[in-house]
């Protein structure tokens, strides 16, 4: 299990790389990341994702309520704003907490880091709440080399996986939607978090970087 120390070890590899800040980091629970995020980068907003968290919590939950239970949870993560997200949890509590007081736990425990996603706009919320381009990443490059079977040698493995990566690369480098509206919303919260950066010609010349752990 990776721990504190090697999440601090990455981090200052990253800051002595040239990264001068993080605006958000999107982890899924991974023990000590989230101190060891903030400890190098303390201004960085750490978002726990909402599908780990989802998933862990169905765990569990009996085959027969899994259904109703998500439903009732899908108001929680999936409120308008905190304030309507707090009221939703506890109404959560209320109907499940007795047969399901672990996976309620959870989510008290959690509350703050699951649900920093809510001080942003839908557009950017959709961006940071999970951890799924990661695991999208390793979903195809397990895919590919799976499909393989068996490979001579490794350095015939890292080849297909080389190849694998260029192709999920050009996914990357595709517009997102609104993108242009979504720059400037973190241009600003940006601006908040760290005064000095500018804007210049509508874009800003801050450093701040978006990252996700997995």
């Amino acid at each position: 299990m990776r721990g504190a120390n090697f999440w601090l070890n990455v981090l200052t590899d990253l800051q002595t790389r040239g990264v001068c800040d993080i605006l958000i980091a999107c982890v899924d629970g991974l023990k000590g990341s989230p101190d060891a995020i903030q400890s190098v980068f303390p201004d960085t907003i750490v978002q726990l994702c909402i599908v780990h968290q989802i998933r862990n919590s169905v765990k569990y939950v009996g085959s027969k309520h899994q259904k109703e239970f998500m439903r009732d949870l899908k108001h929680v993560y999936g409120a308008v704003n905190k304030e309507s997200a707090e009221t939703e949890l506890l109404n959560l509590e209320e109907k499940w907490g007795e047969k399901y007081p672990t996976v309620i736990k959870s989510w008290q425990d959690n509350w703050e880091r699951l649900t920093e996603y809510f001080q942003f706009t839908p557009d950017i919320r959709r961006m940071i709440y999970t951890t799924n381009t990661v695991e999208g990443y390793h979903r195809q490059i397990r895919k590919v080399t799976k499909n393989k079977g068996v490979f001579p040698n490794n350095t015939a493995l890292e080849k297909l996986v080389y190849l694998a990566y260029r192709n999920i690369r050009k996914k990357w480098t595709m517009p997102l939607a609104n993108w242009a509206t979504i720059a400037q919303q973190l241009a600003i919260k940006s601006l908040f978090y760290a005064p000095e950066y500018t804007l210049k010609s509508g874009h800003s010349t801050s450093s701040a970087t978006y990252m996700k752990l997995h």
